[in-house]
C-alpha cells in the first residue's frame, strides 16, 4: 500500500502576508455605511465611478465587467483615488486604489469588508448591491477545486504579490483556507487547505472563525457512515494527501479505532482498521496499534492454515483494491518466509508464496526471502537432476491457451530454464524447458542469454 504524500500550501507558513484591511485615510472618504440603514451612496459619487473606475479595471487587469460603480473618496494629498466597483451577478466586486502616479491595486470585497482588528469596522466596506454577498463569487471557487461547500462565514487575510488569502466556514461546519490569484480571478485555480492543518501547525496564517474542537467534531460523521459501530470517544485530524484526500483517526469506546479516508467532495471514501493503517500517515496514535496488529496478524495467521497454508505472521501490509470485499496482504512469517494472502468476503483465501506471486501480478517486498526455493523446487518436479539452485526470475508472458511462462536464472552460472504455469485455479507448475531449447530472445536474464 502507497503512503499518501502530504500536500498543502508548501512553505505557507512563511510568507509574509500582507494585512487584508484596505486601509484608506480617513479624509479621503465620501460615504459610509449608516449603522442599521441602507447603503448611502450619493448618485454624484456612482457617474464619477462610472465615469472612472472602468478605465483602472482595464489597468489592473481585472476579470470584471462593470455593472456598477463608485468613488468612495480621494486623498488629494497622497493624490490617489478610491473606487468601489461591482462586476455583474455572481462575480466577485473589488475596491480600487488608483494613484495619479503609479501602479494601481484591487482589494476584492471580501478583503475591504473585513475589519483591520476584532472590534472595529472596516474602513472601506464595499456598498454597492451588487456586492451584498461577496462570499457567494466564492462558492464556485471551492466547486472548481473539488471542495464541497457553501460559504456561510469570509474573511480576508491578506495578499502576497501573487495570491490573495481568505478563510472560508462552511455551512454545516468545517471551514478552508483559500489562496487565489492575486488579483483575485475566480477562473484561474484556487488552492484550498482544511483549516484543520493550521490547527496543528505552527504558521502565521490561523483560521478564526470556531474552534478546533468544533471542526474535529466531523469524524463523528464520518464514524456514522462508516457504520462499523464505533462510539467515538475521541478525534484526530491526520493530515492530506496530493489529492487533496483528507483523513481522520477516531479511537472507539470498545477500544478499537480507524482511520477514516474522505474525498475532496467531503464525503467518506475509505475506512482502515487502525490494524492495517501503519503506512496511512503514520498511522494511528490514538489507539493502541500494537496491540490491533498483534490481533490482526493472529487473524492472518489462522486464515492462512484454513487456506492449506504455514504461516506464523510476524508482519503485513496491505495492497489497494478495487473491490471492497476483497483484501489481498503481504505477509512475512517469523521463519522469514512471505507470502501473499486474497481474501474475499464469503470464501475460503487463497495463499501464494512469494517465489510465485508475480503470476498473480504481486511483488513481495517487506520480507528478505525472495521465495525461490519454491521455483526450484517446481523446476526439479521436471528436471530432477538439474544443479540450478534459482538465483533470480521474471515473468514472460501468458501463452495463447492461458498459461504463464516465468523464466528463472540459476546460482550455479548454468543457463537457466522458461517454467510454464497454470495460474487458475491455483498457481500450479506445467513444464519446464531449458533456456537454450526456449528460442532466441525468450530469455533475458543475466547468464541465460
Amino acid at each position: 500500500m502507497k503512503t499518501p504524500k502530504f500536500g498543502a500550501f508548501g512553505a505557507l507558513g512563511m510568507v509574509a502576508v500582507m494585512a487584508a484591511a484596505v486601509l484608506i485615510p480617513a479624509s479621503a472618504m465620501s460615504q459610509r455605511k449608516p449603522a442599521g440603514g441602507p447603503p448611502a451612496i450619493p448618485e454624484a459619487a456612482r457617474k464619477e465611478g462610472m465615469a472612472k473606475a472602468p478605465a483602472v479595471v482595464t489597468a489592473i487587469g481585472l476579470s470584471c465587467t462593470v455593472s456598477d460603480a463608485r468613488l468612495i473618496g480621494a486623498d488629494k494629498k497622497a493624490k490617489v483615488s478610491y473606487f468601489e466597483v461591482a462586476c455583474g451577478p455572481g462575480n466577485m466586486g473589488f475596491v480600487l486604489q488608483a494613484p495619479e502616479a503609479g501602479t494601481p491595486s484591487a482589494f476584492t470585497c471580501v478583503e475591504a469588508n473585513t475589519p483591520p482588528a476584532p472590534g472595529q469596522p472596516p474602513s472601506a466596506p464595499c456598498l454597492l448591491p451588487g456586492n451584498a454577498d461577496p462570499k457567494s463569487a466564492l462558492a464556485p471557487v471551492l466547486k472548481t477545486a473539488g471542495f464541497s461547500c457553501t460559504p456561510e462565514q469570509i474573511r480576508g487575510i491578506g495578499q502576497t504579490k501573487t495570491e490573495t488569502y481568505m478563510e472560508v466556514a462552511c455551512a454545516g461546519g468545517g471551514g478552508y483556507v483559500l489562496a487565489t490569484s492575486a488579483p483575485f480571478d475566480a477562473s484561474k485555480p484556487a488552492k484550498v487547505v482544511n483549516c484543520l492543518l493550521y490547527d496543528e501547525s505552527e504558521s502565521n496564517i490561523k483560521c478564526t472563525f470556531g474552534d478546533k474542537a468544533a471542526r474535529i467534531a466531523v469524524v463523528d460523521q464520518y464514524a456514522a457512515a462508516a457504520n462499523n459501530g464505533c462510539a467515538v470517544k475521541d478525534r484526530r485530524f491526520v493530515g492530506v494527501s496530493r489529492d487533496n484526500s483528507t483523513y481522520f483517526e477516531a479511537s472507539c469506546q470498545d477500544g478499537k479505532g480507524y482511520i477514516y479516508k474522505v474525498a475532496a467532495a467531503g464525503t467518506l471514501a475509505e475506512t482502515y482498521e487502525c490494524a492495517k493503517a501503519s503506512q496511512i500517515l503514520g498511522g494511528c496514535t490514538l489507539t493502541d496499534a500494537r496491540e490491533a496488529q498483534n490481533e490482526q496478524a493472529g487473524l492472518y495467521t489462522r486464515l492462512v492454515t484454513n487456506a492449506g497454508g504455514k504461516c506464523d505472521v510476524e508482519k503485513y501490509a496491505l495492497f489497494p483494491t478495487k473491490n471492497p470485499r476483497e483484501e489481498v496482504a503481504e505477509l512475512v512469517c517469523k521463519d522469514g518466509t512471505g507470502a501473499i494472502l486474497q481474501s474475499m468476503a464469503g470464501q475460503k483465501s487463497v495463499v501464494i508464496d512469494c517465489g510465485r506471486a508475480p503470476l498473480a501480478g504481486y511483488k513481495c517486498s517487506l520480507g528478505k526471502d525472495p521465495g525461490y526455493s519454491f521455483l526450484t523446487a517446481d523446476l526439479k518436479k521436471f528436471r530432477a537432476d538439474t544443479t540450478c539452485a534459482v538465483s533470480n526470475s521474471r515473468v514472460v508472458g501468458k501463452t495463447d491457451k492461458g498459461t504463464t511462462f516465468m523464466e528463472v536464472a540459476c546460482s550455479d552460472g548454468l543457463k537457466g530454464y522458461i517454467i510454464e504455469y497454470q495460474t487458475a485455479p491455483t498457481v500450479s507448475a506445467v513444464q519446464a524447458v531449458g533456456c537454450a531449447f526456449a528460442g532466441g530472445g525468450t530469455c533475458k536474464l543475466p547468464g541465460n542469454t
